[in-house]
């Protein structure tokens, strides 16, 4: 007689447990014009041996098609990293080929990051 009670008010509150809330029928949506304006930022790349590197400052790069040094601003941590995409945590030594990929913003050059190539 107990099992039948216990198995009586579960079949009774089982389907309480499970239910779903009902879904609303009078959604309202409303539609908006989005104007995005911008400009187009293109990222270059350059090969060269290092020059000389101050961390987190400059870096001065012979560059191969270029008979002037070329000099980039770096701004932050973590840019320099290996051919495996590691970030390089050591000083950049003076001869070392390296790959930076940077952006043109006028006078200077904003560099994203540096591949040390070897």
């Amino acid at each position: 007689m107990k099992k039948t009670i216990v198995l009586l008010a579960c079949l009774l509150i089982a389907p309480l447990a499970f239910a779903q809330p009902s879904e609303t029928k009078n959604k309202q949506t409303t539609t908006e014009p989005i104007t995005v304006t911008g400009k187009t930022i293109t990222m270059t790349t350059e090969e060269g041996v290092t020059a000389s590197y101050q961390p987190l400052k400059t870096l001065v790069v012979r560059e191969d098609r270029s008979r002037p040094p070329g000099r980039y601003v770096l701004d932050g941590s973590g840019h320099v990293l290996d051919t495996a995409g590691k970030v390089v945590q050591t000083r950049i030594r003076p001869g070392a080929r390296i790959r930076v990929y940077y952006l043109n913003t006028g006078a200077s050059r904003a560099v994203d990051h540096i591949v040390l190539i070897d």
